[in-house]
């Protein structure tokens, strides 16, 4: 499978013809939108996608071809007092398990631990400054969860004209005391590209 960053949330995971993106809200940041016809849409928020065949926002359980998708309800983090519901993605392709987190406040419960159970690959936002969480909130959220790979996202981009500013990934990259495997523009991965020890991927923003 192949993985894709395009700014704030917004990520592609792209495997045996189906193209599946995530949290496309870059038309609102001042950037194209990436969804095109055929693609599976998701959204952390209660947003809907008018172009992608399949689009889903809420918790439950699907099936787009041999993915399995289940959607988690996770509180919102701080900026969001609407009452709107966060949910959190784990998909599972193949043999590897992959955690979409959103704007979640941080602190899981027993059931949201439960529903997520093991996770080879997770994404998590750390641009901070009351928007999301910092990266001394997705460290602890990473502690929690235990993902043999991160990757983080929603940090400051020269490309995106976010509402508040975001923190730099320099900057995250200082407070987060993880091992970097790698950096580029796409990620491949198979299961035994893994490591039993928590590692930090940065996937740059396309």
């Amino acid at each position: 499978m192949e993985f894709q960053y395009y700014g704030a949330n917004c990520i592609s995971l792209a495997t045996k013809g189906t193209r599946i993106v995530v949290d496309d809200n870059l038309k609102e940041l001042g950037k194209k939108g990436i969804i095109k016809q055929g693609d599976v849409a998701l959204f952390t928020n209660e947003l809907k996608s008018d172009v992608a065949r399949l689009s889903f926002c809420y918790p439950g359980e699907y099936e787009v071809g041999e993915i399995s998708i289940v959607g988690i309800p996770a509180k919102p983090f701080m900026h969001d007092d609407s009452g709107k519901q966060i949910t959190m993605f784990k998909l599972m392709v193949s043999d590897i398990t992959i955690l979409i987190t959103g704007h979640i406040l941080g602190e899981l419960d027993t059931a949201q631990k439960e529903a997520i159970g093991n996770v080879d690959i997770m994404f998590v936002p750390v641009g901070n400054n009351g928007y999301t969480l910092d990266s001394i909130g997705a460290l602890s959220l990473i502690k929690d969860i235990e993902p043999k790979l991160v990757i983080p996202t929603h940090y400051k981009s020269s490309n995106l004209k976010y509402p508040i500013e975001q923190t730099s990934l320099d900057q995250v990259l200082k407070d987060l005391p993880m091992e970097i495997k790698d950096r580029s523009n796409k990620l491949k991965m198979k299961q035994n590209d893994l490591s039993d020890i928590t590692q930090l991927f940065i996937l740059e923003e396309d």
